[in-house]
């Protein structure tokens, strides 16, 4: 659909329901330290929205999965990042669905613990995370083999400016950082 695969379906719809997920946990533990109700609705609204988007994350990765050029490296980070998905994506349902079930009228200890199940959310989101990261940065996951070689090739021919001219992203010599190299995929080009 409109050109993307699975792969990067699953990578347009990850950031916006983590970010939704850690607000509403701030927006949370907001209410509790200011007693706010407006906080509570914000925070019970960006809730829904974070755990729909979520799901929705999950399954374009699931979808992703099955699609994804791989060997074994990535099958067992593949499995690992699916898991931590899942579980995550599972203490926020839970937390929303107590919260809706007890419409609002928690006692404190239900409350804390919710709160509580929400920190743990946040811990398996930022890790869901890193091994995501690690799959794409560490693995190229995601990137057709063909692309990966011809951005190989690409990366070793280098390129050559005109004497004179810099180029405006490459490091400064003197610094020992790598210069510039465009992403995956990028056609090759001169300048």
């Amino acid at each position: 659909m409109f050109g993307y695969d699975a792969a990067r379906w699953h990578a347009v719809l990850n950031d916006l329901p983590a970010a939704l997920l850690l607000v509403a946990v701030l927006f949370d533990l907001a209410a509790a330290a200011t007693k706010r109700e407006s906080l509570m609705w914000a925070g019970i609204w960006t809730l829904w929205a974070g755990v729909i988007g979520g799901w929705a994350a999950v399954v374009a990765g699931k979808l992703a999965s099955g699609t994804v050029e791989h060997g074994e490296a990535i099958h067992e980070i593949m499995d690992k990042h699916e898991t931590m998905a899942l579980l995550t994506m599972g203490v926020f349902t839970v937390v929303l669905v107590w919260r809706l079930g007890r419409r609002f009228q928690m006692p404190t200890q239900e409350l804390a613990l919710t709160r509580a199940l929400s920190i743990v959310g946040i811990l398996g989101l930022v890790w869901t995370g890193v091994l995501g990261g690690r799959l794409v940065f560490d693995h190229a996951a995601g990137i057709p083999s063909k692309t990966l070689q011809a951005e190989i090739e690409n990366r070793e021919a280098g390129h050559h400016h005109e004497p004179g001219e810099e180029h405006e992203d490459a490091a400064p010599a003197d610094t020992g950082k790598a210069p510039y190299t465009h992403p995956p995929g990028t056609p090759p080009h001169s300048h």
